[in-house]
């Protein structure tokens, strides 16, 4: 069985989230997927909007929030995922002091 070849691979990055902190959206890596750590304190919300053509994975590590996407509204604890097509309108609403990862990943058609 041939082995795999490291010359064109891309190097491997790492992240420790707690460096990221102070940026309510600080992006973990550059390029694709996209891949942001999102902070919320208690009562803070992000308005409606959309991100076309991802498909979306949230990753609540820390606190309660509420995602809406659409008309409907998703309570989540630390440790709950949700993924989500990135058409949909999505509004986190923090409960408590929140921390998320989230990955959007272009959307294969």
């Amino acid at each position: 069985m041939p082995q795999p070849t490291t010359d064109s691979a891309a190097p491997t990055e790492r992240a420790v989230l707690k460096d990221l902190e102070g940026s309510p959206h600080a992006r973990v890596f550059e390029g694709e997927p996209q891949t942001i750590r999102l902070t919320l304190s208690a009562g803070d919300s992000i308005a409606s909007h959309q991100h076309p053509d991802r498909q979306i994975v949230f990753y609540l590590l820390e606190g309660r929030l509420t995602v809406t996407l659409g008309e409907d509204d998703h309570d989540l604890e630390a440790g709950d995922i949700v993924r989500f097509d990135g058409d949909q309108y999505v509004s986190p609403a923090a409960i408590e002091d929140s921390v998320a990862l989230l990955v959007l990943a272009p959307r294969a058609d």
